[in-house]
C-alpha cells in the first residue's frame, strides 16, 4: 500500500520484533510479530497478504487478552524495520 494509512495506538512506543517470518519462502518476510511495550509479550501483528513486501492489515491487542481490539489496512503508521 503505497498512500498514507491511519496511524493506530500501541501499548507503546518501542519496536521489538519478535517474530518475523517468511511463510512464502520469497526470502522476504510477511508476517511481523512485535512488542511495543517492553514486556516481551505480542502486542501488535502485521501481515504482507499479497506478498508484495508491505504490510497490508495491522492488527494491535492493547490489552494482551489475545483478541485484537484495531485492525486497520496497511501498516497503521507502524513499519516494519525488517
Amino acid at each position: 500500500m503505497t498512500e498514507p494509512q491511519e496511524t493506530v495506538e500501541t501499548r507503546g512506543d518501542d519496536r521489538v520484533e519478535l517474530l518475523a517470518a517468511d511463510t512464502d519462502g520469497d526470502g522476504r518476510p510477511d508476517v511481523w510479530v512485535v512488542d511495543t511495550d517492553g514486556d516481551g509479550k505480542a502486542d501488535l501483528f502485521q501481515f504482507d497478504t499479497d506478498h508484495d513486501g508491505k504490510v497490508d492489515i495491522t492488527m494491535v491487542d492493547l490489552d494482551e487478552d489475545g483478541t485484537p481490539d484495531t485492525i486497520v489496512d496497511g501498516d497503521g503508521g507502524h513499519p516494519p524495520k525488517v
